[in-house]
């Protein structure tokens, strides 16, 4: 038999907050990310900007990504 798909109705109050919050905390840091890219210089970036902007899709890896290892 196979298992029908998990709903959020299926879920427990705190494994819905807890998806709420990794959502909100996902937007704040790449929110981030794109600010700091924006005002950055260049020079100060290693990669194409527009490369960066790409990365930052990917969710959470991209944005996390930039500030360890996107700026010098």
């Amino acid at each position: 038999m196979e298992k029908s798909p998990t709903t959020w109705s299926d879920l427990t109050a705190t494994q819905q907050r807890a998806i709420c919050a990794a959502g909100a905390a996902e937007v704040v840091v790449t929110s981030l990310a794109l600010r700091d890219l924006v005002r950055r210089p260049t020079r100060e970036i290693r990669g194409p900007k527009a490369v960066w902007v790409l990365a930052f899709l990917v969710q959470p890896v991209g944005p996390i990504a930039y500030f360890a290892l996107g700026r010098r």
